[in-house]
């Protein structure tokens, strides 16, 4: 919906920015909110804010407040039950004057204090004073689908949806956070509160920053919680009851995520969840919808068979993207500087065209399928684990059972990759100079999930929440989907992240209905039964995978070699250059591949955090 920014003094002193600075931040949004932008400053207080306009074209215009004055919002997102909350605040005598689905935010805090979250059902990044109490809140959705990035300098809380707003602050200063740096190389993605730049910070998915009393706390006011053990299969339901009501819980989080003033398109990928999805709102309406799929000539990669039909069989107008290796070279800048991180693959740029396609056509709302395989078992970890529970697991190293214990608190769970040999090989790989107090800077020694949250729980559900944590949020949700589709003024939503889907695959749901036997995705698949084509449903499943680096170094690219050249890596500090130019020399070889996601793209992340250091003029080491 749009883009926020602000700052706020912890000791709420007197022209907390000035209006040319305020400016400058609000301009670094613009790609996210192109129809209107706006400012609010007082003496302790500025907001910024630009709109992306999706629900009451013309009087969407924040901040809002409540009836008094004395609660301001500034919001990026949406709030889909926002007309049953309209309806109880208005019995409760408030004054809601538009149909912009924010303005109940001021009205619901002062109706329910900062409990307000829990009542909405939504994707949301919210800044919110009240001047009577003097108190500040961000405020970030559960799921993490909406960004919130902060940093606190000279006693200024700075604030915005991107990074890139918050650095044009005179009194932030730009650095790489090597424990962010080293967290990419070793999970899924940064994790939050970390980011790639020193001391700002990703507010994390269900928490909320309270600004009191000179004091910032954050506080967590949701979590993904799945059963114990002892809980998991005493309910007396029979498959059919479950199925029954995950489909009805399905259909009203697509039905309600189709609710704009403007066109909705939908993603097409050729795979299940976004086929489901497609269906599902051919169903809510009669109307021909705009369908956008990614295409490759590469025929073992090319989808367009199964995107095709799904167009067929909904009768939309489909549009497509034959994606080329030289897109990759010819935006990655670009991406990188949207996507404010290195990358672990280039598949960010996939998106990023497509949602260019998108914007082209003239949709500015998208829906689009992720969660479902972190909600459903579709990763194959999850049938590792199934296969390893029945036929055991190999031998383990006591130092990689250590790692394991301190990481999950299960010396047996595995988890992407052997750490105790990652390790040696990022010894090799970074510079002396972080090499030898790698200690402090190595990932491993900082806890990136609460333990407790996954002891004696069901396997199933302890990966699915470690993938909640470590890959949905910061990777899928803000790399891939919020700043990817936001580049071209495109805002993607997600039904399968729905509270009430969440609540009832988590708490209700069983486990050996997301994974049956080696069935992965089976509840959604007997739903998908009665609506989807064979085709789909029967189809294995299929991991995209973008061109690595070894195909965009055998290219040739001149920038792309220039990044890695000896003498530039061992300026900037970060790698030893040796090490890197024997996998330059490897990844150069005529033919050579990488089975990826089974093997590690290391020049990947060295090529994109080249690039990153560039784009965001970053300091050598």
């Amino acid at each position: 919906m749009c883009g926020i920014c602000g700052v706020f003094n912890l000791k709420l002193k007197d022209n907390v920015v000035a209006v040319a600075t305020l400016e400058k931040m609000i301009q670094l949004l613009h790609h996210r909110g192109p129809d209107d932008r706006s400012q609010y400053i007082t003496k302790r207080l500025a907001l910024g804010f630009t709109r992306l306009s999706l629900l009451d074209l013309e009087h969407g215009q924040q901040p809002f407040f409540n009836e008094e004055g004395t609660v301001v919002a500034v919001c990026n997102g949406e709030i889909y039950n926002y007309e049953n909350l309209k309806q109880t605040l208005l019995t409760h005598g408030h004054v809601i004057n538009t149909n912009c689905d924010m303005e109940i935010i001021p009205h619901l805090y002062e109706q329910y204090g900062m409990n307000f979250i829990n009542y909405l059902n939504g994707q949301f990044a919210i800044a919110l004073y009240d001047s009577k109490r003097e108190e500040m809140f961000l405020i970030r959705d559960q799921t993490g689908i909406c960004p919130l990035f902060y940093t606190i300098k000279n006693e200024d809380v700075i604030f915005a949806s991107e990074i890139k707003s918050i650095l044009q602050h005179p009194s932030v200063k730009k650095k790489v956070n090597l424990i962010a740096l080293d967290q990419l190389f070793t999970f899924p993605s940064i994790v939050a509160p970390n980011t790639l730049f020193e001391d700002i910070f990703s507010l994390e998915n269900g928490h909320y920053l309270k600004i009191s009393g000179g004091v910032a706390e954050k506080v967590q006011y949701w979590d993904l919680i799945y059963p114990k053990l002892n809980e998991v299969g005493k309910s007396v339901k029979q498959e059919h009851d479950y199925l029954e009501e995950l489909e009805d819980v399905f259909s009203e989080a697509v039905n309600i995520r189709l609710n704009a003033d403007s066109p909705v398109g939908l993603y097409v990928s050729g795979g299940l969840d976004s086929s489901m999805i497609a269906l599902k709102a051919s169903e809510f309406s009669t109307d021909s919808r705009k369908t956008f799929s990614i295409t490759f000539r590469d025929k073992k990669l090319n989808e367009a068979k199964y995107q095709k039909l799904i167009a067929k069989t909904i009768n939309s107008k489909h549009y497509e993207y034959e994606f080329d290796i030289n897109d990759i070279t010819e935006q990655l800048r670009d991406v990188v500087w949207h996507s404010e991180t290195a990358l672990k693959e280039s598949y960010n740029t996939a998106s990023y065209m497509l949602s260019k396609l998108v914007n082209r056509e003239g949709i500015k709302a998208i829906l689009t399928g992720e969660g479902a395989d972190e909600l459903f078992a579709g990763y194959v970890g999850y049938r590792f684990d199934q296969f390893n529970a029945q036929k055991g697991t190999k031998a383990v190293a006591k130092e990689e059972l250590a790692i394991r214990e301190n990481l999950w608190g299960d010396p047996s769970f595995f988890y992407e990759q052997n750490y105790s040999e990652l390790q040696y090989l990022k010894l090799k790989l970074y510079s002396e100079k972080i090499s030898v107090d790698f200690s402090l800077i190595n990932c491993l020694n900082h806890p990136v999930i609460c333990k407790n949250k996954i002891t004696d729980i069901h396997l199933l559900h302890k990966r699915s929440y470690i993938d909640f944590k470590l890959r949905l949020p910061e990777h899928l949700l803000a790399g891939h989907g919020d700043r990817m589709a936001y580049a071209n003024s495109v805002e993607a939503r997600y039904p399968f992240l729905d509270a009430k889907l969440i609540e009832f695959t988590s708490r209700i749901l069983p486990p050996n209905l997301k994974l049956k036997g080696f069935n992965e995705k089976y509840a959604l698949k007997k739903i998908a039964d009665q609506f989807v084509p064979e085709e789909i449903i029967k189809r294995p499943k299929f991991a995209f995978v973008a061109p690595g680096s070894p195909e965009l170094i055998q290219e040739g690219n001149e920038y792309l070699l220039s990044l890695l050249s000896y003498e530039r890596i061992k300026k900037q500090g970060y790698f030893n250059p040796d090490f890197v130019h024997e996998l330059l020399a490897q990844y150069s070889q005529n033919g050579f591949k990488l089975n990826v996601p089974y093997e590690r793209d290391l020049l990947i992340i060295i090529i994109t955090f080249c690039v990153f250091l560039d784009v965001f003029d970053m300091p050598d080491l």
